[in-house]
């Protein structure tokens, strides 16, 4: 008996002590509001594993982290868990530019150090919970036996916990231009092949991987998105789909030889996001990208000023122009090539004459740059060749005169935009940075254009692999130097990086307007993009196409856009960005001067903004608060079904009178039929008074509400 009680009192010791060391193994957080969870623990093999819940609600089943390393045993299990450390943070900043005054950066926080003993190293993964996610990353301390690493690939999990419906594009190391597909997450595969469409550089790689930022709808009304911040000295992350059991993982974007990462610690990878709500409106209102980067890098920042521009680009998109000088040059070869022995072509957009009326067009309507494309030499040449020298971003064509057109502008109140397109020759661009920077200084020019189309020189290199990524950021930082803002096309999609290089005013890195030219894109893209897309940032995705079938273009081939032109007016306020285009060609907004108000009108800084009504792939309204004053501008936007919108002005100042001016959808409009049939009401309103609006398929609507003056309060009719 004696020794069957000693056994008992040993076993029970045993199972006491696995217990606790299982208890110790196990951590958990809870958002400022409380409901937010995050569980944290280590299994049994020493992976760590973590969970998320909203207001009970499983967001993310237990899902594994870890990292497979090249030519090393990886850290992806054999830890035990070292230590915890958790804290709690509030702060509130001020952007340079955004969409709001203020934001609150507001989160508790858990570090867990993991050691690996059977390496002799260890490693931190920290989370941070915030009201509206979570976010959380790698990091690699300086240690003896973890110093110089290559990632194979990065095993991160996102365990779903049904057959959410997702708005995806297909997961490409080289393009985000696609069209959205709706779907449940076990469509994907079947839907892939049909997604994908041709581009000047694309690169799948699985019939179930998707991109970030990935917006996903639960059956019982959760919206979740995925997606990461502080994209830096990393390769961008995919997301790959095991569709049996419903489980995301990581997918990062390789390196010419396949490798996708060559870390050096002390380092970190950027933070994995997932923002969730059961409120739609929430999910555009989160600030979580912002808050997990870094704050602003400049102490001086009153150079970064948000942009409302026109410019010569669109008549060379629909194929009114060109940018190239001649057709007489089968190839070009710059320092070597006479331009003058050549005959032009009639057809280039980019001359002295058609500039300075872009000039006059965009000083007499207050706008503050005008973008000018195909005005250097060499664009007889530039694509498909693989080619290392394409452009020197300082040799102007015959028919422009830099010093001229800059003198004129200035004279007008109005600045050039300058444009570089690399062709993707990322070693020449560098190569030329610093005299394209100092020749734009010395000619007048803050901001830059940049893109990259095609394939990426140095050869094998993807457009978002590590070295591509640190270019970009090295541009911005080089741009910044020359006090100069830049607006990246065809780069990574961003990950909130404008909170610290401001300078980076916008990105394209999606499916821009240019695609309605090329055949259209679906009518609830742009529902869409505020989901997706802009969760990381603005794009510049250029709207303002009032001639949406495209007319002048006559019998030559074209598309038409996709929406009515009211919807055109909206995007201004349902795309956020500081950098906004009016896109369409000067005559054909000299039709439709009325309507051209509203573009002439809405601010592109904004000191509050209120979503008022959203679902994705379906609608979105917002008002927005114009910075240092009391004006607010409001859009909204349908997909290929009409509907109407209703809403109060509450957030107007109580006791304030407005004039209130509507450009809403005719009543016989449609994006298809009659898209260009609209109507315009005004009228006094307060912040009592309701709206409601009838948007066509693929309509929409904008409104300004404008403080009444005196006079206006006498002479304006109150809103009926």
């Amino acid at each position: 008996m004696r020794n069957m009680k000693a056994i008992c009192i040993k076993l029970t010791c045993f199972l006491l002590v696995l217990f606790m060391s299982s208890a110790a193994m196990a951590e958990s957080i809870t958002s400022p509001n409380g409901q937010l969870q995050l569980n944290f623990s280590v299994n049994s093999q020493g992976e760590p594993v973590y969970e998320l819940f909203y207001k009970g609600k499983a967001v993310i089943k237990p899902s594994k982290l870890g990292l497979e390393l090249k030519n090393d045993p990886g850290l992806m299990n054999g830890f035990t868990l070292a230590d915890t450390q958790t804290s709690t943070f509030d702060e509130t900043w001020e952007p340079v530019w955004g969409e709001v005054k203020q934001i609150r950066n507001h989160y508790n926080e858990m570090a867990v150090t993991l050691d690996q003993k059977a390496q002799d190293r260890n490693i931190i993964i920290r989370f941070r919970l915030f009201d509206d996610g979570l976010g959380f990353r790698y990091e690699f301390p300086l240690q003896k036996n973890l110093n110089y690493f290559v990632i194979k690939e990065e095993r991160t999990q996102f365990a779903m916990t049904g057959d959410h419906k997702a708005f995806w594009i297909p997961g490409d190391y080289d393009t985000q231009e696609y069209d959205f597909t709706e779907s449940k997450l076990s469509e994907i595969r079947g839907l892939m092949k049909s997604a994908i469409t041709g581009n000047a550089s694309q690169t799948q790689f699985s019939p179930t991987g998707v991109q970030t930022s990935l917006q996903m709808k639960t059956a019982d009304g959760l919206y979740i998105n995925l997606h990461e911040a502080a994209l830096v000295d990393y390769s961008c992350m995919h997301l790959n789909l095991d569709d049996k059991n419903l489980i995301f993982e990581s997918w990062l974007t390789p390196d010419a030889v396949g490798d996708k990462g060559y870390m050096q610690a002390p380092c970190k990878s950027p933070w994995r996001t997932v923002i969730v709500s059961d409120d739609a409106r929430d999910i555009l209102a989160s600030k979580l990208t912002l808050n997990l980067n870094e704050p602003c890098a400049y102490e001086d920042v009153s150079w970064i000023k948000p942009v409302k521009y026109v410019g010569v680009w669109w008549e060379m998109i629909a194929g009114k122009s060109t940018w190239a000088y001649t057709d007489d040059l089968p190839s070009v070869k710059l320092g070597e090539t006479d331009y003058s022995k050549t005959k032009p072509n009639g057809r280039h957009g980019a001359n002295n004459e058609n500039v300075k009326r872009y000039i006059d067009f965009a000083a007499a309507h207050g706008f503050d740059q005008v973008l000018v494309e195909g005005w250097n030499e060499g664009w007889e040449d530039w694509f498909g060749h693989s080619k290392d020298y394409v452009f020197d971003f300082v040799t102007p064509y015959p028919d422009f005169d830099v010093k001229m057109l800059n003198a004129y502008a200035k004279s007008k109140g109005v600045k050039l935009m300058m444009h570089h397109e690399t062709s993707s020759s990322v070693r020449n661009y560098e190569r030329h940075m610093d005299k394209a920077y100092r020749f734009m200084v010395d000619n007048g020019y803050n901001a830059v254009k940049s893109g990259y189309v095609g394939n990426i020189i140095p050869r094998g290199e993807h457009h978002y692999g590590q070295w591509m990524n640190n270019h970009y950021l090295y541009a911005v930082k080089k741009a910044a130097d020359y006090k100069i803002c830049v607006n990246g096309h065809e780069a990574v999609r961003p990950t909130g990086l404008c909170r610290t290089y401001p300078n980076l005013i916008g990105n394209e890195s999606a499916r821009g307007t240019e695609y309605e030219a090329f055949g259209g894109s679906k009518p609830f893209h742009t529902t869409l993009l505020p989901f997706n897309r802009l969760i990381g940032g603005p794009m510049d995705y250029t709207p303002g196409i009032f001639d949406t079938k495209l007319d002048f273009m006559g019998d030559l081939p074209h598309g038409q856009v996709q929406t009515t032109l009211a919807k055109q007016l909206a995007l201004y306020v349902t795309l956020y960005s500081p950098l906004q285009m009016a896109a369409d060609l000067v005559e054909n907004y000299e039709k439709h001067m009325d309507a051209f108000q509203f573009i002439k009108d809405v601010a592109v800084d904004w000191d509050d903004s209120e979503y008022i009504e959203a679902e994705p792939g379906d609608y979105i309204t917002v008002a927005r608060k114009a910075k240092g004053t009391d004006n607010w501008f409001v859009g909204g936007i349908t997909d290929e079904n009409a509907r109407t919108a209703g809403f109060t002005l509450d957030f107007l100042t109580p006791g304030k009178q407005y004039v209130a001016i509507l450009y809403a959808d005719g009543k016989d409009a449609d994006y298809k039929e009659n898209p260009t049939s609209y109507q315009i009401k005004k009228g006094i309103v307060t912040n009592k008074t309701k709206i409601s609006v009838w948007e066509a398929r693929s309509g929409g609507f904008a409104l300004s509400l404008i403080e009444a003056t005196p006079a206006e309060k006498k002479s304006v009719k109150k809103w009926k």
